[in-house]
C-alpha cells in the first residue's frame, strides 16, 4: 500500500500582501485615533497608578483645564486639584469598589462656574482604567425643570399642595420638642367674579400678584403653597402660637384686600383664613390641612375677609354634612326625592294659570326634609346638576298631564347656569314629556346673573327662543334686580313674599307692592305675588294690578296627582 502524501506546507504572504496588511492597519488606526479625538465625550486611559496614559483632545476643554495637565503622566490627583471640581453628595454616597475589583462605577463632579461632569470609569483587571467624560449640565438642568414643575406651581412658582404636605411632614418629624406649629388655608374672596368679569388672564394676573403680596407677608421660615384655584396655605414654625399665626392672618387680610391694578382693570377682592395648630389639633399634615380647611370654611360662612381658629365642634359639623351628602346622593339614585306643586291664580278670573314645582326630600330616617336644609348642600357639592335635571324632566311630564292652559314654573340654580347642558337638559325634558316649550316657566334670582351675567343672558336668550318663559324670583329682597329688568326682557316678575304678609295693613308695604306691579305693566312682564294667605291680601293685589297670585289662601303645596282636583276646585269656589 502507497503512502500518503504529505500537507502542502503554509505558504509565507507575500511582500506585495504583507504590505498591504500594514497599509489597512495603519489606515484604521488613524480612523480610530481620529474618532477618538473627534469624539463629543472626553477619553482618558490612566495606568494602575493612576497616570495619564492618553487622553483626547475634548478632556481639557470639558474640565475647563490647561492642555499641560492632560499629558501622559500626569497624576489624577494633581488634574483633580488644578480642575476646581466637587464631588456630588450622591456620588460620594455610591460603595466603592474592592481594591483590585474589575467593574463600572460612575461618578459626577460639579465645576466652578456650575457645570456637571459624568465620569464613567471602567478598571481593568491590571488596575488601569478607561474613563469616558460627559458634560451632563444641560441634563441636570432639565431634570431640575421637571422636578421644580412635578412639585411647584406653574403660574406663582409657589409650591404645590404635594410639596406643602411632603415640608409639613418633615417639619412635624424634626419637631421633638413639642412646639406649636400653623397651618393657615386661605381662600381669596370674590376671586371667581374677577375672573369671570375680565376673563382667565387677567385672572391669572391676580393669582400671581396676590402670591407676592403672600410672599412679603410671610417671614423667611414660613412656608407658602398654592394648592390649587384660589386656594393657598402657609406653614408656620419657630413662633409662639396661636400669636403668630393671628398676626400673620391679619396681615394677609389686609394685603389682599388692597385694590389690585390687573393691567389697566382694577380690582378688590379680599381673604378668608382658616387655622390649625399642632399638636392640638391634629398631628399628621392631613389632619391639619383638613383642620384648617375646615376652619376655612367656617370663616367663609362668617362673612369673609375675616380669620377663623379649628374648633372640634367643626368636625362634627362636617361628619354630618358629609353624612347627608351621602344621603342626598343616595335619595336621587333611590327615587327618595319628590315634587309637589303649588297653584298660581290669575287675579282677574281667578283661575288657576300656572304651578310652581317644589322640590322635596322624604329621608327614610329624618322624615321630610325641609329644603333649606338640602338645596344649599346640594349646590356647594354639584349634586344641583342631576338634581336640577330630574325635577326638569320630571315637572314637564306631571304638566303634560294637566289642562292646556296651565304652565309649570322651575327654580333654576345659578350652578346649573354655569354649565351648557342646562339647555339641552330643557330641550330634553319638553321633548320627553310631549310638553309645548310655552308651558315651561324658568324662575330665577339674581344670583344667577351675578356668577356671568354675560353667559347667563346668553343662555336665557335661547332658552326664550326655544319659546320657554323667563321669569325673576325673589323680585326686591336683591341689590340689583331693577339694573336686569333693563338686561332682559323677563316674561314674569315674582313680589317675594316678605313684601306680601302685611300689606293689607302696612302702608310701605303696599307702595312697595304697587311700584312693582306698576313697574312690571310699564315693562310688558305679568307680575305675580308670592304668600297670600288672606282675602284682604288678595283684595289689596286686585287693586294694585298684579297678574297672579301664590299662596295658602288657594292651596298650599301638593302632589302631582291632586293638581288637576285642584285646580276644577279653585274653578268653582266663591272668593268673595
Amino acid at each position: 500500500m502507497a503512502d500518503a502524501s504529505p500537507l502542502p506546507a503554509a505558504s509565507e504572504p507575500s511582500e506585495p500582501q504583507h504590505t498591504q496588511e500594514l497599509e489597512r492597519l495603519t489606515r484604521e488606526n488613524e480612523m480610530l485615533r481620529l474618532a477618538v479625538q473627534e469624539m463629543p465625550h472626553g477619553l482618558s486611559v490612566l495606568d494602575c497608578q493612576d497616570r495619564i496614559v492618553f487622553t483626547n483632545h475634548r478632556i481639557a476643554s470639558i474640565w475647563g483645564v490647561p492642555q499641560s495637565l492632560v499629558e501622559p503622566g500626569t497624576t489624577f490627583q494633581t488634574f483633580m486639584a488644578n480642575a476646581s471640581a466637587t464631588e456630588t453628595e450622591a456620588s460620594r454616597q455610591q460603595p466603592k469598589p474592592p481594591k483590585g475589583s474589575v467593574g463600572l462605577r460612575r461618578r459626577e463632579w460639579v465645576l466652578g462656574d456650575g457645570r456637571n461632569i459624568e465620569v464613567t470609569v471602567t478598571r481593568l483587571a491590571d488596575g488601569s482604567t478607561i474613563a469616558v467624560h460627559e458634560d451632563i449640565t444641560e441634563q441636570r438642568r432639565g431634570e431640575a425643570r421637571i422636578a421644580f414643575h412635578a412639585r411647584h406651581d406653574p403660574l406663582t412658582a409657589l409650591p404645590n399642595r404635594l410639596a406643602m404636605r411632603d415640608e409639613l411632614k418633615r417639619q412635624l418629624v424634626r419637631n421633638t420638642r413639642g412646639e406649636e406649629l400653623a397651618v393657615l388655608c386661605l381662600d381669596l374672596d370674590r376671586f371667581k367674579i374677577v375672573n369671570d368679569m375680565f376673563g382667565h388672564a387677567v385672572g391669572d394676573l391676580l393669582l400671581t400678584q396676590g402670591a407676592d403680596r403672600m410672599r412679603a407677608c410671610a417671614r423667611g421660615t414660613d412656608y407658602v403653597a398654592r394648592m390649587g384655584g384660589d386656594e393657598f396655605a402657609v406653614f408656620q414654625c419657630g413662633t409662639q402660637q396661636p400669636v403668630s399665626a393671628t398676626a400673620l392672618a391679619n396681615r394677609l387680610i389686609a394685603a389682599l384686600s388692597e385694590p389690585f391694578d390687573l393691567d389697566g382693570q382694577v380690582a378688590q377682592i379680599g381673604a378668608s383664613i382658616g387655622i390649625a395648630l399642632a399638636p392640638f389639633d391634629g398631628e399628621s399634615p392631613d389632619a391639619l390641612l383638613k383642620n384648617a380647611d375646615l376652619a376655612l370654611y367656617r370663616a367663609k360662612a362668617a362673612g369673609r375677609g375675616t380669620l377663623r381658629f379649628f374648633e372640634p365642634a367643626m368636625d362634627a359639623h362636617a361628619q354630618k354634612r358629609r353624612a347627608l351628602e351621602g344621603d342626598l346622593r343616595e335619595a336621587l339614585a333611590l327615587g327618595q326625592l319628590h315634587l309637589i306643586y303649588q297653584p298660581q291664580v290669575n287675579v282677574k278670573t281667578l283661575q288657576v294659570s300656572g304651578v310652581e314645582a317644589l322640590l322635596r326630600w322624604a329621608h327614610p330616617t329624618r322624615g321630610n326634609m325641609p329644603p333649606v336644609e338640602f338645596i344649599p348642600l346640594a349646590e356647594e357639592t354639584g349634586l344641583i346638576v342631576p338634581i336640577g335635571a330630574w325635577v326638569l324632566a320630571q315637572a314637564c311630564r306631571d304638566a303634560a298631564l294637566w289642562p292646556e292652559h296651565v304652565r309649570v314654573a322651575v327654580n333654576v340654580s345659578a350652578v346649573q347656569f354655569t354649565r351648557r347642558a342646562l339647555l339641552s337638559e330643557v330641550t330634553a325634558a319638553l321633548n320627553d314629556a310631549g310638553l309645548n316649550a310655552r308651558r315651561l316657566e324658568i324662575e330665577i334670582t339674581e344670583s344667577v346673573l351675578l356668577q356671568d351675567q354675560k353667559q347667563a343672558l346668553g343662555l336665557l336668550a335661547e332658552l326664550r327662543a326655544q319659546g320657554v318663559r323667563v321669569a325673576m324670583d325673589d323680585f326686591g329682597t336683591g341689590y340689583s334686580s331693577l339694573s336686569y329688568l333693563r338686561s332682559f326682557a323677563f316674561d314674569r316678575i315674582k313680589i317675594d313674599r316678605s313684601f306680601v304678609h302685611d300689606v293689607d295693613h302696612n302702608p310701605e308695604a303696599r307702595a312697595i307692592v304697587r311700584a312693582i306691579a306698576g313697574l312690571g305693566a310699564n315693562l310688558g312682564m305679568a307680575v305675580t305675588a308670592e304668600g297670600v294667605e288672606t282675602l284682604a291680601q288678595l283684595e289689596v293685589m286686585r287693586d294694585e294690578a298684579c297678574t297672579e297670585v301664590q299662596g295658602y289662601l288657594f292651596s298650599p303645596p301638593r302632589p302631582a296627582s291632586e293638581i288637576a282636583g285642584i285646580i276644577a276646585n279653585i274653578a268653582t269656589r266663591q272668593w268673595t
